[in-house]
C-alpha cells in the first residue's frame, strides 16, 4: 500500500507531497530518478534519500512502514545542512547531517512520525535560504526540450553559470537533470497509456529507440516494466 498526500499549504512552496507505504510482502521496490530528496522515516530510522542518477532498488520485508516527505525538484535548499549534490545517489542517516535534527524516541507510533518530521521541516524552512528561485525555470525549460545552450540563453546565464546553479539546486549537471525531467515526462505519457512511439515524440526523443535506451540507462528496466505503478497517487 503507498499512498500520497499533498503537504499543506504551509509546505506547499518547497514539498511535493508527504507519502505513506507499508510493504505488503517480502520485496525488492524500484526507485527510479526524478530529480527529488525525501526524507524517510523506515524501519532503521530516519534518512534521507538524495536525488538518484540511476536506479535504486530497495528491499522491503512484510509489514515494514515507511513515511515520506518528498521535496519539489530543486527546493529542498540547505534543509539538511549538506550541499545537495553532496547527497547526491546517497541514503544517509538523518543523523549524520547537521541541518535538521528529529528526536526519533519522540514518535514511537507511525502515527506520530509524520508530524514529528512536519513540524521540524517547518521550523527548519522558517529560518533557512529560500531555495534557488531560477530553479522551476530551469526544469520547466529543459523538460520542454530547449538545449542547456537555450536554456542558458534565455535565462540570462553562461553555460557555467547555469552550471553552478544546477548542481546547487537540483544535485546535478543541467545535461543529467535534462534527462531525467524527460524520462520522467515519458514515464507519465506511458502510465497514461499512451503509445510508445508517441510517448517519444510527445517528450522529446529523437525516436522509440532513444527512448528504451534512455530508459534502460536511468531505471535499468524495460519501460514495459515501469508503467506498472511503482507510487500510486491516492
Amino acid at each position: 500500500m503507498y499512498e500520497e498526500r499533498p503537504p499543506g499549504p504551509d509546505l506547499a512552496g518547497r514539498v511535493a507531497c508527504v507519502w505513506h507505504q507499508v510493504s505488503e510482502s517480502d520485496t525488492t521496490q524500484l526507485v527510479v530518478p526524478d530529480a527529488c530528496v525525501d526524507l524517510i522515516w523506515g524501519p532503521e530510522g530516519l534518512f534521507v534519500a538524495g536525488p538518484d542518477t540511476g536506479p535504486m532498488p530497495t528491499a522491503m520485508a512484510a509489514g515494514d512502514t515507511f513515511i515520506g516527505i518528498r521535496f519539489k525538484p530543486g527546493a529542498v535548499g540547505d534543509v539538511f545542512g549538506a550541499p545537495v549534490h553532496e547527497l547526491r545517489d546517497q541514503r544517509v542517516p538523518l543523523s549524520a547531517l547537521p541541518g535538521l535534527p528529529i528526536d526519533e524516541s519522540c514518535a514511537s507510533r507511525p502515527e506520530w512520525r509524520l508530524e514529528a518530521m512536519r513540524a521540524a521541516v517547518e521550523r527548519r524552512l522558517s529560518r533557512s535560504a529560500a531555495a534557488d528561485p531560477a530553479a522551476p525555470a530551469i526544469a520547466r525549460a529543459l523538460m520542454a526540450g530547449r538545449t542547456v545552450t537555450e536554456v542558458a540563453w534565455d535565462l540570462g546565464f553562461s553555460d557555467r553559470h547555469l552550471h553552478r546553479r544546477a548542481v546547487a539546486a537540483f544535485g546535478y549537471a543541467p545535461k543529467t537533470l535534462q534527462r531525467i525531467v524527460r524520462f520522467q515526462h515519458a514515464l507519465r505519457l506511458a502510465r497514461a497509456g499512451m503509445p510508445l512511439a508517441e510517448v517519444a515524440a510527445t517528450s522529446g526523443y529523437t525516436d522509440q529507440a532513444h527512448l528504451s535506451h534512455d530508459v534502460k540507462r536511468l531505471s535499468g528496466v524495460s519501460m514495459g516494466r515501469l508503467v506498472s505503478p511503482l507510487r500510486v497517487p491516492a
